[in-house]
Protein backbone atom coordinates (compact mmCIF):
# COMPACT_ATOMS: atom_id res chain seq x y z
CA UNK A 1 0.00 0.00 0.00
CA UNK A 2 1.29 3.43 -0.96
CA UNK A 3 0.01 6.47 0.91
CA UNK A 4 0.54 9.87 -0.63
CA UNK A 5 0.84 13.02 1.45
CA UNK A 6 -0.03 16.56 0.47
CA UNK A 7 0.65 19.81 2.21
CA UNK A 8 -2.35 21.98 2.96
CA UNK A 9 -2.58 25.77 3.23
CA UNK A 10 -2.49 25.23 6.99
CA UNK A 11 1.11 24.41 8.01
CA UNK A 12 -0.17 22.62 11.12
CA UNK A 13 -2.03 20.02 9.03
CA UNK A 14 -1.00 17.37 6.54
CA UNK A 15 -3.29 15.46 4.18
CA UNK A 16 -2.79 11.69 3.82
CA UNK A 17 -4.27 9.90 0.78
CA UNK A 18 -4.42 6.11 1.27
CA UNK A 19 -5.68 5.47 -2.27
CA UNK A 20 -9.02 4.10 -1.13
CA UNK A 21 -12.31 5.26 0.34
CA UNK A 22 -11.96 6.59 3.88
CA UNK A 23 -15.56 7.77 4.44
CA UNK A 24 -18.23 6.37 2.11
CA UNK A 25 -20.46 9.33 2.93
CA UNK A 26 -20.04 12.49 4.94
CA UNK A 27 -17.01 13.54 6.91
CA UNK A 28 -15.87 13.21 10.51
CA UNK A 29 -13.94 15.79 12.49
CA UNK A 30 -12.23 14.92 15.77
CA UNK A 31 -10.75 17.72 17.87
CA UNK A 32 -9.55 15.54 20.75
CA UNK A 33 -9.03 11.88 21.75
CA UNK A 34 -12.36 11.68 23.59
CA UNK A 35 -14.29 12.67 20.45
CA UNK A 36 -12.36 10.03 18.49
CA UNK A 37 -13.85 7.13 20.46
CA UNK A 38 -16.17 6.22 17.54
CA UNK A 39 -13.25 5.95 15.11
CA UNK A 40 -10.59 3.31 15.69
CA UNK A 41 -8.35 5.05 13.14
CA UNK A 42 -8.64 8.51 14.71
CA UNK A 43 -8.23 7.01 18.16
CA UNK A 44 -4.91 5.42 17.17
CA UNK A 45 -3.70 8.60 15.47
CA UNK A 46 -4.30 10.57 18.67
CA UNK A 47 -1.89 8.23 20.46
CA UNK A 48 0.95 9.81 18.47
CA UNK A 49 2.42 12.53 20.66
CA UNK A 50 1.76 15.90 19.05
CA UNK A 51 -1.41 14.99 17.10
CA UNK A 52 -4.10 17.56 17.95
CA UNK A 53 -6.83 16.81 15.42
CA UNK A 54 -8.01 14.23 12.88
CA UNK A 55 -10.39 14.87 9.99
CA UNK A 56 -11.72 12.06 7.82
CA UNK A 57 -12.85 12.90 4.29
CA UNK A 58 -14.07 10.83 1.38
CA UNK A 59 -10.61 9.62 0.31
CA UNK A 60 -8.23 11.34 2.72
CA UNK A 61 -7.21 11.74 6.34
CA UNK A 62 -6.08 15.16 7.51
CA UNK A 63 -3.99 15.25 10.67
CA UNK A 64 -3.30 18.39 12.70
CA UNK A 65 -0.23 18.71 14.89
CA UNK A 66 0.98 20.77 17.79
CA UNK A 67 3.12 23.72 16.62
CA UNK A 68 6.08 22.48 18.68
CA UNK A 69 6.25 19.15 16.81
CA UNK A 70 7.90 18.58 13.44
CA UNK A 71 6.31 16.70 10.51
CA UNK A 72 9.62 14.90 9.91
CA UNK A 73 9.16 13.19 13.27
CA UNK A 74 5.37 12.69 13.17
CA UNK A 75 4.87 11.66 9.55
CA UNK A 76 6.43 8.14 9.70
CA UNK A 77 4.34 7.16 12.74
CA UNK A 78 1.14 8.49 11.16
CA UNK A 79 1.86 6.75 7.85
CA UNK A 80 2.46 3.48 9.71
CA UNK A 81 -0.84 3.71 11.59
CA UNK A 82 -2.86 4.53 8.47
CA UNK A 83 -1.16 1.79 6.43
CA UNK A 84 -1.65 -0.86 9.11
CA UNK A 85 -5.26 0.19 9.68
CA UNK A 86 -6.28 -0.17 6.05
CA UNK A 87 -4.14 -3.27 5.43
CA UNK A 88 -5.99 -4.99 8.29
CA UNK A 89 -9.36 -3.85 6.85
CA UNK A 90 -10.41 -2.29 10.14
CA UNK A 91 -13.47 -0.02 10.21
CA UNK A 92 -12.83 3.70 10.06
CA UNK A 93 -16.04 4.56 11.95
CA UNK A 94 -17.79 2.21 14.39
CA UNK A 95 -21.21 3.81 14.10
CA UNK A 96 -22.82 5.72 11.31
CA UNK A 97 -22.61 9.47 11.92
CA UNK A 98 -26.07 10.97 12.21
CA UNK A 99 -25.33 13.67 9.65
CA UNK A 100 -21.71 14.69 9.88
CA UNK A 101 -21.67 16.40 6.50
CA UNK A 102 -24.49 18.83 7.23
CA UNK A 103 -26.53 20.37 9.94
CA UNK A 104 -29.60 19.04 11.67
CA UNK A 105 -32.07 20.79 9.37
CA UNK A 106 -33.28 19.20 6.18
CA UNK A 107 -33.72 20.94 2.86
CA UNK A 108 -37.50 20.86 3.34
CA UNK A 109 -37.17 23.00 6.49
CA UNK A 110 -35.17 25.71 4.71
CA UNK A 111 -36.35 28.83 2.98
CA UNK A 112 -35.41 29.43 -0.64
CA UNK A 113 -32.40 31.65 0.17
CA UNK A 114 -30.90 29.11 2.60
CA UNK A 115 -31.46 26.30 0.10
CA UNK A 116 -29.67 28.30 -2.61
CA UNK A 117 -26.76 29.08 -0.27
CA UNK A 118 -26.49 25.41 0.77
CA UNK A 119 -26.45 24.32 -2.86
CA UNK A 120 -23.71 26.84 -3.74
CA UNK A 121 -21.63 25.73 -0.75
CA UNK A 122 -22.10 22.04 -1.57
CA UNK A 123 -21.39 22.31 -5.30
CA UNK A 124 -18.84 25.11 -5.57
CA UNK A 125 -17.06 25.46 -2.24
CA UNK A 126 -16.88 22.04 -0.55
CA UNK A 127 -15.10 20.27 -3.44
CA UNK A 128 -12.38 22.94 -3.51
CA UNK A 129 -12.01 22.94 0.27
CA UNK A 130 -11.77 19.13 0.29
CA UNK A 131 -8.77 19.37 -2.04
CA UNK A 132 -7.03 21.29 0.73
CA UNK A 133 -7.87 18.60 3.30
CA UNK A 134 -10.88 20.17 4.95
CA UNK A 135 -14.58 20.75 4.79
CA UNK A 136 -16.99 23.63 5.20
CA UNK A 137 -20.52 23.14 6.43
CA UNK A 138 -23.47 25.49 6.10
CA UNK A 139 -24.97 26.15 9.53
CA UNK A 140 -27.52 28.82 8.76
CA UNK A 141 -28.53 32.15 7.28
CA UNK A 142 -29.96 34.92 9.42
CA UNK A 143 -30.27 38.69 8.93
CA UNK A 144 -27.96 38.68 5.90
CA UNK A 145 -25.24 36.63 7.63
CA UNK A 146 -24.21 33.16 6.44
CA UNK A 147 -22.82 30.95 9.22
CA UNK A 148 -20.29 28.30 8.20
CA UNK A 149 -18.35 25.72 10.17
CA UNK A 150 -14.77 25.03 9.06
CA UNK A 151 -13.32 21.53 9.58
CA UNK A 152 -10.09 19.67 9.00
CA UNK A 153 -7.23 21.67 7.51
CA UNK A 154 -9.53 24.70 7.22
CA UNK A 155 -10.08 24.93 10.96
CA UNK A 156 -7.47 27.29 12.33
CA UNK A 157 -5.83 27.80 8.95
CA UNK A 158 -4.17 31.21 8.60
CA UNK A 159 -5.74 31.67 5.16
CA UNK A 160 -9.27 30.60 6.16
CA UNK A 161 -10.35 34.17 6.97
CA UNK A 162 -9.25 35.31 3.52
CA UNK A 163 -10.99 32.30 1.96
CA UNK A 164 -14.21 33.15 3.80
CA UNK A 165 -14.17 36.88 3.10
CA UNK A 166 -12.65 37.18 -0.35
CA UNK A 167 -13.72 33.89 -1.85
CA UNK A 168 -16.89 32.51 -0.35
CA UNK A 169 -18.47 35.80 0.74
CA UNK A 170 -17.91 37.43 -2.66
CA UNK A 171 -19.24 34.39 -4.52
CA UNK A 172 -22.36 34.16 -2.34
CA UNK A 173 -23.02 37.90 -2.59
CA UNK A 174 -22.81 37.60 -6.38
CA UNK A 175 -25.43 34.84 -6.58
CA UNK A 176 -27.52 35.75 -3.53
CA UNK A 177 -27.87 39.53 -3.09
CA UNK A 178 -29.42 39.05 0.37
CA UNK A 179 -26.02 37.86 1.70
CA UNK A 180 -24.22 40.68 3.50
CA UNK A 181 -21.53 38.74 5.38
CA UNK A 182 -20.07 35.28 5.98
CA UNK A 183 -18.93 34.22 9.46
CA UNK A 184 -17.14 31.13 10.69
CA UNK A 185 -18.58 29.48 13.78
CA UNK A 186 -17.14 26.72 15.95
Amino acid sequence: MFIQTEQTPNPATLKFLPGRVVMAQGTADFADPEAAARSPLAERLFRVEGVTGVFLGSDFVTVAKDQSKDWLVLKPAILGIIMEHFAANRPVILESPSDSAGDERTAEDEDEISATIRELIDTRVRPAVAQDGGDIIFRGFEDGVVYLHMQGACSGCPSSTATLKMGIENMLRHYVPEVVEVRAIG
